[in-house]
């Protein structure tokens, strides 16, 4: 049996909304992070990847027109390297490397190179084109940065809440507090400030050039319950969700180099971790911050293994709410979740926070010399993704 295997990963730091990576192109970003994590395996010739899986969910911008294949162009690989752009929304790097890895086992390739990229400051605004041809009146224009454009009205309006106000319900109904959630966004930056101390994401994350961006740009290292408990709700009157204990928007991207076994003497190194499990689940649209839950449990299945056996979780927190909603439900220690910060401090530029959450998954993995990690990822309109990594390192 051929399994996958992850033998290299980076990223860009991550760049806060209007921030310092905000000049930049998404296809340049995408190509500055190509070049740096082939750097990470000088012995691999480009023309022996099998192909470029991208994740990218906005692509209304510079970052339309199979952005994957820009990148790979840009990024000077030869052009005999295929690229592919794939869009499942904030899961879309994660479901690149969900991608690849199917690839390689089924033996259609032994390298590929799978990841993602968001420039969420530089995503356009559009316009619909009109239904008749000179119309006299105004039209309305759509941000592309975030959520839902153009709806359909054949779609229910409970699917089509926004956000937040999906997670506002689902916090009420859970009875999850916004103390809870304070406590939850003030440990993410906490644990983001020490993990950037102590060196952790030195060899996770490479500096784009021209840039002076060497680390995380949201992270608050001022960040407390108490100083988050002064910001106010933001999509309802009383509500519990706000500026502090949500994930900002961002600019960014990350690579996973992964490989075959056979593939190691290609790639001139040896595997870090072991694709050992995969899972996705859907439910209702506004459902869609716990369908991490049973995503996680099908690539568990998967894997062979239960809850028991895991020692680290990387769980992408797009709202404090839903990321404490998953944790309860898996009846886990909340200490193995994202013990080095999670997106509400580093960032979640949607379509390059899976490769984050695998790679930083399958760095705690190797530091720690532990087995088991999941990494897991909600996503819009009622999904989730989740994979199980076995350390080889």
């Amino acid at each position: 049996m051929t399994f996958s295997y992850v033998f290299a990963a980076d990223r860009t730091p991550f760049g806060r909304f209007g921030g310092a990576l905000s000049g930049l192109r998404p296809d340049d970003l995408a190509a500055a992070v190509l070049t740096s994590v082939f750097a990470k395996v000088p012995a691999l010739d480009p023309a022996a990847v099998g192909d470029v899986v991208w994740g990218c969910a906005n692509q209304a911008g510079e970052d339309n027109r199979n952005v994957g294949r820009m990148a790979g162009l840009l990024a000077g690989l030869p052009t005999s390297v295929a690229a592919v752009t794939v869009n499942r929304l904030c899961g879309s790097s994660l479901d690149a490397v969900i991608a690849a890895s199917r690839t390689l086992e089924t033996g259609d390739a032994e390298v590929v190179v799978a990841g993602g990229v968001e420039s969420m400051s530089r995503a356009p605004w559009v316009l619909p084109k009109p239904e008749r041809a000179f119309p006299a009146g105004n039209t309305t224009a759509y941000s592309t940065t975030l959520g839902w454009r153009l709806v359909n009205d054949r779609m229910p309006a409970a699917w089509t809440v926004s956000l937040g106000e999906a997670n506002e319900a689902l916090g009420a109904r859970l009875g999850i507090s916004r103390e809870r959630q304070d406590a939850f966004a003030a440990r993410s930056h906490r644990l983001a400030h020490q993990a950037w101390t102590d060196g952790f994401y030195a060899e996770l994350v490479t500096a784009v050039p021209g840039t002076t961006l060497h680390r995380d740009e949201c992270i608050r290292v001022d960040s407390t319950p108490d100083s988050l408990a002064e910001l106010r709700s933001v999509f309802r009157t009383g509500g519990t969700i706000t500026a502090g204990n949500a994930s900002p928007l961002n600019d960014g991207a990350s690579a996973v180099v992964l490989g075959t076994e056979r593939a190691a003497d290609v790639i001139g190194t040896t595997p870090i971790a072991r694709i050992a499990g995969r899972g996705v689940h859907a439910l209702d649209p506004q459902d869609f911050g716990i369908a991490p839950v049973e995503a996680a449990e099908k690539a568990l299945k998967r894997a062979g293994i239960g809850w028991g056996e895991v020692d680290a979780i990387e769980l992408n927190e797009a709202f404090a709410v839903q990321a404490i909603a998953c944790v309860d439900a898996w009846g886990v220690d909340p200490d193995l979740v994202n013990a080095r910060g999670g997106a509400i401090a580093l960032g979640h530029p949607l379509g390059a926070s899976g490769g984050r959450v695998l790679a930083t998954l399958a760095e705690r993995l190797r530091t720690a010399n532990q087995r088991w990690g999941v990494a897991a990822i909600c996503i819009g309109v009622g999904q989730g993704l989740a994979v199980v990594l076995e350390n080889v390192s």
